[in-house]
């Protein structure tokens, strides 16, 4: 009798066991945050002098991306992020049109407008049990509803459709949306973007009880220019860049290679060609020059402080632990309009109705691309290497909080890994529409491994600029002429050296990839521009 009772109850603590092992992991709850044109080093986590302790801390309790790609703009980006394709594929090969601007070249790559041959991370999701909500800027097409967040599988969207607008009073073509609804103009005076996506992120996720997991995509316009921050936070950095961009920018690379973000063989770039030596520039111009810095510097704190918000809020609810959470800039550092001390009127600045180009200029850009060159719409480091970090205590193994992940990856990547992790099917068809299949590939071994086996080719195409990935080697053009430049970006990630006439056979091979590529996802034909694309 004693025998039988041992047997029955190992059975019995084999079975609850068992079941204990087999028990599925419940399916995390996942956060994209997207910043609009920051720059690679501009994160402390990454090397700047920017006090950003909420986004530090995530590096400190995740992983760290070193070669993360973008598409080199804002709106290709989001387009590729959204859908796990190429940019072209989804008819945002350059930009999307917003009023007279037109973007529509007559060809399936470039209608200026996301297309309905891909579908997004919402109508995934929200098929496999979802809630799914967007804050911010979605830039994806807005002149027929349903390219819009709310018919594209947002169950809620809070932000404005644009691309650029006012912090402090978004208004008229660049206004503010409420689900499909269009809103009035803010009052200036307690209205700031970045506090406003976020408060109304929480409340989103807040008011859903069912328990069912969420997906979140937070998308700032912060620190996309126009320069509007709150005082409180622009008198927190001013002064601090009288030192000037070149002390700045070599202050950041030191960082850079004591945190072990770079080898301390890499060379940093020389100062743009087209920006005076910090000595050079008059007293007059150098105090401007520190405000606009400081605006930008404050734009990027309260970002920071507004993740520390979301965070918070999380802890509270005991979410945080099954959270995944990405951070990334959507492009590089922007100079634009490429004058060395800023755009648009220094009265301008912080002026709630002046919502134009008023921006801290290609000396500061240079400082925030630290240590690339070049700048957004270019495929240089500079261009399409982002800052990106990824956090989730119960899916990224604890021997890797903290550290650097050196592979590539891209924002085509993110469609896959959510995919995986929600339990959900990517569709062959979708609202009676073919879907092109997805092109990137699981993040999900950098979570558990800290690595993963290296794609054969990435490749980019913005506003003629392109360049394709293969192993260590980068190769980067102009459309047309297809002067091929290649750089080993494993020992020369700062693309210093063009060793294109040492390895012809190299260059010959990326070459035909790229042109293979082009065609397939529709990056050729360019199609017709009209007169109106650029006014």
């Amino acid at each position: 009798m004693r025998s039988l009772l041992f047997a029955l109850l190992a059975i019995a603590l084999l079975t609850v066991t068992t079941s204990a092992t087999a028990a599925p992991a419940p399916r995390p709850n996942i956060v994209v945050i997207l910043a609009d044109d920051l720059g690679f080093s501009d994160l402390g986590c990454y090397g700047s002098e920017i006090h950003t302790p909420n986004l530090d801390r995530l590096a400190r309790g995740g992983i760290r991306f070193t070669q993360f790609y973008n598409t080199s703009r804002c709106c290709p980006t989001r387009a590729s992020l959204l859908t796990g394709l190429y940019q072209h594929q989804t008819g945002v090969g350059m930009m999307v049109s917003e009023g007279r601007v037109r973007f529509d070249f007559g060809v399936d790559g470039y209608r200026g407008h996301i297309n309905r041959n891909c579908v997004t991370i919402a109508e995934v999701l929200r098929t496999a049990g979802y809630h799914t909500y967007m804050t911010g800027k979605w830039h994806l097409g807005s002149e027929a509803p349903e390219q819009r967040p709310a018919q594209r599988g947002f169950e809620r969207y809070y932000g404005s459709l644009a691309g650029a607008f006012s912090y402090f009073k978004p208004s008229g073509e660049r206004g503010l949306t409420l689900d499909d609804a269009s809103l009035p103009p803010p009052d200036p005076a307690t209205y700031y973007t970045t506090d406003a996506f976020t408060d109304k992120a929480i409340e989103f996720v807040d008011a859903a009880k069912d328990g069912a997991p969420f997906f979140l995509y937070l998308a700032f316009n912060a620190p996309h220019w126009p320069l509007h921050a709150k005082e409180s936070d622009i008198k927190k950095f001013a002064g601090r860049y009288l030192a000037g961009w070149d002390e700045m920018r070599a202050q950041r690379f030191r960082r850079q290679i004591e945190m072990g973000l770079f080898p301390a063989s890499l060379a940093l770039s020389p100062r743009d060609e087209k920006v005076r030596p910090w000595s050079n520039v008059p007293a007059a111009q150098q105090k401007e020059a520190d405000y606009r810095m400081a605006v930008y510097a404050a734009q990027v704190h309260s970002l920071d402080e507004n993740v520390g918000k979301l965070l918070a809020y999380l802890e509270r609810t005991q979410r945080l632990d099954n959270t995944l959470i990405v951070f990334l800039s959507d492009n590089g550092a922007c100079a634009e309009p490429y004058s060395e001390l800023g755009g648009g009127a220094f009265a301008d600045i912080n002026n709630p109705d002046k919502a134009g180009s008023i921006s801290y200029g290609r000396g500061w850009a240079n400082v925030s691309d630290t240590p690339f060159r070049l700048y957004k719409n270019n495929p240089t480091e500079g261009g399409i290497a982002a800052p990106c970090i990824a956090h989730w205590p119960k899916g990224i193994a604890s021997r890797l909080a903290g550290t650097f992940v050196r592979d590539p990856a891209h924002v085509i990547d993110f469609m896959p890994t959510f995919v995986e992790l929600a339990g959900a099917k990517y569709p062959a068809m979708f609202a009676s529409e073919l879907i092109h299949p997805m092109e990137g590939r699981t993040l999900a071994p950098f979570f558990t491994a800290g690595s993963r086996p290296a794609a054969e080719f990435l490749f980019f195409e913005h506003s003629n600029n392109c360049a394709v990935r293969w192993g260590d080697w980068k190769a980067t053009a102009r459309y047309g002429e297809f002067q091929w430049e290649l750089y080993n970006v494993v020992t020369d990630r700062t693309e210093l050296h063009n060793v294109a006439a040492e390895h012809p056979d190299i260059v010959a091979r990326l070459n035909q990839a790229w042109h293979d590529w082009a065609l397939r996802v529709k990056a050729v034909p360019k199609g017709v521009k009209t007169p109106t694309a650029y006014n």
